[in-house]
């Protein structure tokens, strides 16, 4: 269950760092991180989260790099973020 944290945890940094990328018209560092973030969702063993999360993870692919995720991204940061504290402790 810890190394699940950590995954999930580190995905919320890629999506927020995806974000500020995004906010701040660097759409090279928001791929790059993208990539990173799309990694940590393959390592995520999704028979133990719960549906909820695996919604959010279906709504992440790799044809939605634009202005608009940049708030989707944060949203799901937080949301990740939030899973990994309060449930996964």
């Amino acid at each position: 269950m810890n190394d699940q944290k950590i995954i999930i945890e580190s995905l919320a940094m890629d999506l927020k760092r995806v974000s500020i990328g995004l906010q701040r018209g660097s759409k090279n560092m928001a791929k790059r991180f993208f990539q990173e973030a799309l990694i940590r969702k393959s390592e995520i063993d999704q028979r133990t989260v719960p549906s909820y999360i695996r919604n959010i993870l279906s709504k992440l692919d790799a044809k939605r790099i634009d202005e608009k995720f940049a708030e989707d991204a944060l949203m799901y940061s937080i949301l990740f973020q939030n899973f990994a504290q309060r449930k996964l402790t």
